[in-house]
């Protein structure tokens, strides 16, 4: 048997991984011979130390193949790994906001001159005009608080919308906020029939410049008919697994009575609010290898789906605004210890509006520390959707 031990399915390289030049990224692979005999990693002869092996070999294309083969006197043996290689990677991050319905159902009421006079899209804006920051909107069609539909949604911001396109983009993410988890035992169709009517609404009152795939459906928990359904229309990229998961986060009670949100952060921040408290349980639930390297990488590629899956660094309405400068910098030490450049925050809209039953005060505040934090780093604003994780280099 033989096994390649320092790169996984679907890993994503780049400069900091080897050498990189205009052409290629030269790597060394490692790996594990059973027996001893001699390998070749992509026809190139490895260097042997008893059972280990390594050799050097450059990556060309985008999307790679490793293939590492032995011959033994039991027979030959051969493991092949697909690779992305991220050419001209830099620090880079990706900002969506969940279940966008009060901002449309105030600016119907209100009808202000611009919609940047809005109090919620003025404070991105200004998050934008700091620190560039590039943000999506993921939109449900049905207001659960109060009665108010996408389509009641006024056009005559249209312009204006798509005047700032290239920093703030709208998506679909369900048709509503309850019930929890639609699309969980929903068919291609129903997903298809919700994603239909957001996004024509969406170019209806913001034109198709401001419209975006999006990679996170509502509670990240979705059929694999839904799943399907999402790259057939073309998403390039998803939060964390297509596959339904434990997942943590305020409860449904909270939600809609409003919760003591100092403990509920509290709970989100230890992990205690999806720990398991046996290993039995965890290995029942869990994908182990795949959760550590997402959790340690961030994000790898799934050659069978054409799909990058990514984990978010730092969820805002979960994590208290004097946490977040040291949370985030625990993540880009991370970054630095596992050599990845492609970061993502999250938040949802809901909590900075005085009406919402868990308004947080200091969400806009939240959201703006964040940016702050990324652009002190380095961290380019990027859409993930485009290219790899916003890296469009290959499309370039």
């Amino acid at each position: 048997m033989i096994e390649i031990t320092n790169y996984r399915q679907g890993a994503i390289l780049n400069h900091r991984h080897g050498i990189e030049t205009a052409d290629s990224l030269l790597i060394k692979v490692e790996g594990i011979s059973d027996h001893g005999c001699p390998v070749t990693v992509n026809g190139v002869p490895a260097e042997m130390d008893g059972r280990r092996f390594f050799a050097e070999i450059p990556l060309t294309e985008k999307v790679n193949v490793i293939e590492a083969a032995t011959v033994t006197p039991y027979g030959n043996y051969k493991q092949a790994l697909t690779v992305v290689w991220d050419k001209k990677s830099f620090k880079r991050y990706n900002y969506y906001i969940d279940d966008h319905i009060f901002t449309f159902t105030d600016l119907a009421k209100e009808r202000p001159k611009s919609a940047f006079d809005h109090f919620y899209l003025k404070g991105l804006k200004e998050v934008n005009r700091k620190y560039g920051t590039k943000f999506t909107l993921n939109c449900f069609y049905h207001n659960a608080h109060q009665e108010f539909l996408l389509k009641d949604m006024p056009d005559i911001w249209k312009s204006e919308f798509i005047d700032n396109s290239d920093w703030l983009k709208f998506s679909f993410h369900a048709y509503s906020e309850f019930p929890d988890r639609p699309y969980a035992e929903a068919s291609a169709e129903e997903i298809g029939k919700d994603w239909d009517m957001v996004q024509n609404e969406i170019y209806r009152f913001a034109g198709e410049a401001s419209y975006i795939t999006p990679n996170v459906i509502h509670w990240a928990n979705i059929h694999p008919s839904a799943a399907q359904e999402c790259i057939r229309r073309g998403c390039a990229c998803y939060s964390t697994t297509f596959r339904l998961r434990v997942m943590g986060g305020p409860s449904l009670a909270d939600r809609q009575k409003g919760g003591n949100m100092a403990t509920v952060q509290a709970r989100s921040c230890s992990g205690a609010d999806m720990g398991l408290e046996t290993l039995g349980l965890n290995m029942h639930y869990g994908f182990g290898e795949e959760r550590n390297y997402i959790t340690n990488h961030r994000s790898y590629y799934d050659p069978l789906l054409n799909i990058f899956f990514f984990s978010c660094n730092a969820t805002n309405n979960l994590l208290p605004l004097n946490e977040t400068p040291a949370h985030l910098q625990k993540v880009i030490s991370d970054a630095e210890k596992h050599d990845f450049e492609a970061f993502c925050v999250a938040s949802h809209e809901q909590y900075s509006f005085p009406y919402y039953p868990n308004y947080l005060p200091d969400h806009m505040e939240r959201i703006e520390c964040s940016a702050r934090v990324m652009s002190e780093y380095g961290a380019k604003p990027v859409f993930f959707s485009e290219g790899v994780l916003g890296n469009t280099v290959w499309e370039d």
